[in-house]
C-alpha cells in the first residue's frame, strides 16, 4: 500500500470514528453532487445513511454477526431453518479439516466476501485457506463503507454444511433469496444465482412472484436473470419467517436458501452496499425508501 493510501485510510477511520455524519456527507456529495437531506431523507440509500448515523445499531451488530445471529433466530423459535453448524474457531490454525465433511462452506462471521466452498473430492489446500481467512480476520470491515456496527463483532471463522442446488436449470450454489422487509412487513424479493466473485444473475420479484425487470440496472456484474427462477413452493413460509425476523427494524434484508425443498436462513443485511446501491433505478430506490419509517 502506498503512503498516500495509508494516509487516506487513517483519515477515513478517524473521520468515521469521530465525525461520522461529516464523512458521510463528503462521500455522498462526491457521488450524488449534493449532501444527504438529513431532515427529509427520501430514498432507501439516504435513509440507510440516516440510520447508520442516528439510530441504535446494537441489534444490527448481533444480527449481522453470521455466528451470533443464530441466537436471534433461535429466540424467535426458528432454529429449524438454521444451516447445520460444523465448527467455529477464533484462529485459522485451530481448524481441523480432517473432522469436516467432504463438502462444506467456511467463512468469517464479521465481513463480506470471505466465503470459501470446499470440495475435498476436487482437492483443496488447507494452508492456502488458512492464509486467506487470516487476512479476512484482521479486516475491520466496518471502515469500508461506514458500517461501524460491524467493527463491534468479534471476528471468528465458521463452517456450515454445504447446501445442494434444487433447481435443475441453475448451476452451482442454491439461489439466494433476499427479502426486503420494513418493520416486520416483507415488500419485495431480490434473487441472485450462479454467483461468482465477479458477477451474478439477478432479478426482482414482488410478493406474488411477479417479475419486475424495470426496477433493475443490469450491467456486466449484475446480469439479467430473465425470470429463470421459479416461484418457490415455500414462498409463504419464507415471507412469514422474514416478517418475524425483521420485526422492530425500520429496514432489513433477510436472506434465505432452499435445498431439498427445505427453507434455510442465510443472513441479515442492514445497510446494503453501505447505502450506496447502484443496482436499482432511482424510482425503485424511492419506492423502497417510502416503505421505511424512520424512528423519531
Amino acid at each position: 500500500m502506498t503512503l498516500r493510501k495509508r494516509l487516506y485510510q487513517f483519515y477515513k477511520r478517524f473521520m468515521l470514528d469521530h465525525f461520522h455524519r461529516a464523512f458521510v456527507d463528503q462521500q455522498w456529495k462526491k457521488w450524488k453532487g449534493y449532501k444527504v437531506d438529513w431532515e427529509h431523507p427520501r430514498d432507501i440509500n439516504e435513509k440507510i445513511q440516516w440510520l447508520l448515523c442516528y439510530s441504535d445499531t446494537s441489534m444490527w451488530t448481533l444480527c449481522a454477526d453470521k455466528y451470533r445471529v443464530r441466537e436471534y433466530v433461535k429466540s424467535k423459535g426458528l432454529e429449524d431453518i438454521l444451516v447445520p453448524l460444523l465448527g467455529v474457531w477464533n484462529k485459522p490454525e485451530e481448524i481441523d479439516f480432517e473432522s469436516l465433511p467432504d463438502k462444506f462452506v467456511i467463512r468469517c462471521n464479521h465481513d463480506s466476501g470471505s466465503t470459501i466452498i470446499v470440495d475435498k473430492a476436487k482437492g483443496f489446500d488447507p494452508d492456502a485457506i488458512r492464509s486467506e481467512l487470516a487476512i479476512h480476520l484482521k479486516d475491520r470491515f466496518g471502515y469500508h463503507g461506514g458500517e461501524l456496527f460491524y467493527n463491534k463483532i468479534k471476528p471468528r471463522i465458521i463452517a456450515e454444511r454445504y447446501l445442494e442446488q434444487d433447481i435443475p436449470m441453475i448451476q452451482g450454489a442454491p439461489v439466494d433469496y433476499k427479502v426486503w422487509c420494513f418493520d416486520g412487513k416483507p415488500y419485495s424479493i431480490w434473487v441472485n444465482y450462479n454467483r461468482t466473485r465477479e458477477w451474478t444473475y439477478i432479478n426482482v420479484y414482488d410478493l406474488d412472484w411477479n417479475l419486475r425487470p424495470e426496477v433493475s440496472l443490469f450491467n456486466e456484474s449484475f446480469r439479467d436473470g430473465g425470470g429463470l427462477v421459479p416461484k418457490p413452493a415455500c414462498l409463504d413460509e419464507m415471507l412469514s419467517v422474514a416478517g418475524t425476523l425483521s420485526e422492530g427494524f425500520p429496514e432489513v434484508r433477510v436472506d434465505f436458501y432452499i435445498s431439498g425443498g427445505k427453507l434455510y436462513f442465510g443472513e441479515m443485511t442492514f445497510a446494503a452496499v453501505a447505502g450506496h446501491m447502484r443496482r436499482f433505478t432511482d424510482d425503485y430506490l424511492q419506492e423502497l425508501g417510502a416503505q421505511c419509517v424512520l424512528p423519531k
